[in-house]
């Protein structure tokens, strides 16, 4: 089959007829319910891109001869990673980063998961098959997936067999001739209602121990199982109208709790069955917490981008760019994109092939810059609502500007240095919708917890950096003190 149509896309959501849940109520079809149909479209439009731009975004499959996603791409040179990357930011500039589960995101994962298999082998070879399987698989059908990493926050001070009710979390119930039995809740799928596959992995971030093993299980599922259920969150696409919530209105991704009501998993779709060793290495073993970092990266630097010109426009808009203060909020933003492109540029040019001989960029760099950018990415916001100050809430809508009675009042009242009011209103509804709208928000707080608790993430990137070079260099010194 190869890579997907933007058609084809929504025509296999409304065969599979997912079984999603929202405000109280079953869907009966995704790709038409309002809390999910334009953010589908928006997805179709990343899928129909690939063909636009198929030189950049798509390649041909070393097994079919079929065009596939680049973002598939198991890279095996510099120039590999560099057009994979490529890919990656033609698809966020479509969205301007706001799509945090865009395909790409997942794809790197089946990608490194499937080629850098070794480590399942270790619950037995069968595994590490079905892990090149399912990469190959998910490559050439265009699968589009969500994953879910998080156990319940029942009581976070207790490991998952400790809870009083024990049974909450993900688990295995019975395993057969066929397959498994799963039963339990996990959090928190994002895209979990418009995609068509669910890809299980432990949370890497919290370590589990072998009295959890029975938790400590990786399979992928189909959206439609028998047994599964997203639950997902009210829309924060509160309109239909894309000149009001010019970012809400197309990129509301949802996020779903995912229920497993005794839900069958054939063995083909296993990867890790109750093994908490190989669960807390899943990542780093494979590769492809490297690899995702680097599309998190890619795109987190096209939505700096973003956020720069927003902070430049609004500059322009309303006369400030020649205030000391605004230039300085303003290079910050500069400099947070050009500390974010630094480290991608160093990722890529120090890669190095691995085990498996998969092209690895330098995990140094890319895990600096995911563990600074969601401690930065709050300020950015602030720094764009500190900017449009009171301009920000004095947002008519569009319906406003079209009514004859008040429409002059409006263009009067809140033109701008060199831009009608419509267009300075429009401009501050987008800054609204980046930082201030409930989707906003929500980007302030996804960025920020993207790979789980940034203290936790500080405590374990301070754990591992390699620290005796620096104390020599101390020891050394003062020796030549004496």
């Amino acid at each position: 089959m190869g890579a997907k149509t933007g058609q084809e896309y929504i025509e296999r959501l409304k065969k599979a007829k997912n079984n999603v849940y929202v405000d109280g109520e079953k869907v009966e079809d995704v790709t038409e319910h309002r809390a999910f149909k334009n953010v589908i479209q928006s997805m179709a439009n990343l899928y129909d891109l690939q063909f636009e731009k198929k030189d950049k975004m798509l390649y041909e499959s070393p097994t079919t001869g079929d065009l596939v996603g680049m973002t598939f791409k198991h890279p095996t040179t510099i120039d590999d990673l560099i057009a994979r990357r490529e890919a990656i930011q033609e698809w966020a500039r479509s969205h301007a980063g706001m799509m945090g589960r865009s395909p790409d995101y997942l794809n790197a994962e089946v990608m490194a998961m499937g080629m850098n298999n070794s480590l399942f082998a270790e619950g037995g070879d069968q595994f590490a098959e079905n892990a090149r399987n399912y990469y190959e698989y998910a490559r050439e059908n265009d699968i589009s997936l969500t994953h879910t990493l998080i156990h319940p926050q029942v009581n976070r001070s207790k490991a998952e067999h400790e809870q009083e009710d024990n049974d909450v979390s993900l688990h295995i119930v019975e395993e057969n001739d066929d397959g498994i039995i799963v039963d339990g809740i996990r959090l928190l799928a994002t895209q979990g209602a418009i995609t068509d596959e669910t890809l299980v992995f432990p949370s890497t971030v919290k370590k589990a121990g072998k009295p959890d093993d029975r938790y400590s299980l990786a399979f992928v599922v189909k959206n439609n199982a028998p047994g599964l259920k997203m639950i997902s969150r009210e829309s924060w696409d509160y309109r239909d109208n894309k000149w009001d919530y010019p970012l809400s209105s197309r990129f509301e991704e949802g996020d779903a709790i995912v229920s497993f009501e005794n839900v069958f998993i054939p063995w083909e779709k296993v990867f890790i069955n109750q093994n908490s060793d190989i669960c807390n290495r899943t990542f780093s073993g494979t590769n492809a917490d490297v690899h995702m970092t680097h599309q998190v990266v890619s795109k987190a630097i096209v939505k700096t981008e973003f956020i720069l010109g927003v902070a430049l426009s609004i500059m322009d808009a309303i006369g400030i760019d020649q205030f000391q203060h605004v230039k300085d909020k303003g290079r910050d933003i500069m400099i947070a994109l050009e500390t974010m492109k630094s480290h991608l540029y160093r990722a890529e040019h120090n890669a190095k092939l691995d085990a498996s001989g998969m092209m690895t960029p330098d995990f140094a760099a890319l895990n600096a810059a995911r563990n600074w950018y969601p401690r930065i990415y709050p300020k950015l916001a602030e720094i764009i609502r500190v900017l449009a100050a009171s301009g920000l809430t004095g947002i008519p809508t569009q319906a406003d500007f079209q009514n004859e009675d008040i429409n002059y009042i409006l263009e009067r009242g809140l033109q701008g240095k060199n831009i009608n009011g419509e267009e300075r209103v429009q401009l501050f509804r987008l800054a609204w919708d980046l930082t201030a709208s409930a989707f906003g928000t929500r980007q302030s707080h996804y960025e920020y917890y993207f790979f789980g608790d940034p203290v936790r993430m500080g405590m374990a990137y301070f754990d591992t950096f390699e620290k005796e070079p620096y104390k020599a260099f101390v020891q050394d010194f003062l020796k030549r003190c004496k």
